[in-house]
């Protein structure tokens, strides 16, 4: 007999920012469960072969075109999906960018562009679609954080602030939307390669580095994600709200030493 508590198949989930990397892997392992999803991102192009790659069964995987910069860009994207699906249960929020540069040489231009889409972006999204999840009284919103949540790397300041803004707004929201019956958490990934990242951990110092930092001795997979956020978006999740999981392998479990014991 199938174990309903983790069951996510009769949902409608939005993952913002799911045309690669760790969107689509957590888009695809919803779809995968029977959950009716719908995917967004910047790029039509690549949201649709996306879309078509993912999708399995009775329920083919829908794309809308969305940058989360754009205001008007997430009004739209939510209300055609309210339009086409009758409702929101689950919010999946990954979009997000990066520049890796001394902290002294970023632009004004290149700090807003992060911070619009990885900050005031995630805020916008989560305000339009928790209005909808308000007045139905339930919904479950997951945004992915970052583990320069829990220490910043050298080489991303601007990207490490706003990781922290969403740790921040994921509790906040939590706090002021758990007694209308709307959870917010978060996923703090570790070292993944991704689309995005994929050469720098093809520099074999970095995946030296990385491994050594990890108890577990590997980089994480995409797919190690999937099984978190399904935890946090069905029933076996009801009672937890405003917490940040950090799934990466141990990282920040402590501080490994350079000897041997």
């Amino acid at each position: 007999m199938e174990d309903r508590l983790f069951s996510i198949s009769e949902q409608v989930v939005l993952v913002v920012g799911a045309s690669r990397g760790i969107g689509r892997a957590l888009a695809e392992g919803f779809a995968t469960r029977g959950a009716q999803v719908v995917i967004a991102g910047r790029e039509a192009d690549t949201l649709e072969t996306t879309a078509k790659e993912i999708s399995s069964g009775t329920k083919p995987v829908k794309a809308i075109v969305c940058d989360v910069a754009k205001p008007l860009d997430i009004d739209d994207l939510v209300s055609s999906t309210l339009s086409e699906f009758d409702r929101i249960d689950t919010l999946i929020s990954v979009a997000g960018v990066n520049k890796r540069m001394k902290v002294e040489d970023y632009t004004a231009k290149e700090y807003d562009w992060i911070m619009d889409i990885n900050l005031r972006g995630s805020f916008i999204l989560a305000q339009t679609v928790g209005r909808h999840m308000l007045e139905r009284k339930a919904g479950s919103i997951i945004n992915i954080d970052s583990l320069n949540t829990y220490a910043p790397l050298t080489g991303v300041t601007p990207y490490a602030m706003s990781k922290a803004g969403v740790l921040m707004m994921t509790r906040a929201l939590a706090n002021e939307w758990g007694p209308r019956g709307v959870r917010v958490n978060s996923i703090a990934p570790g070292f993944f390669p991704t689309d995005l990242s994929k050469k720098l951990w093809a520099q074999d110092k970095m995946r030296d580095w990385a491994t050594q930092n990890t108890p577990q001795r590997k980089l994480g997979d995409v797919k190690d994600l999937v099984g978190t956020a399904v935890f946090l978006a069905s029933q076996a999740a009801a009672f937890v709200t405003g917490q940040t999981i950090r799934v990466d392998g141990g990282v920040t479990a402590g501080i490994n030493w350079p000897i041997d014991l």
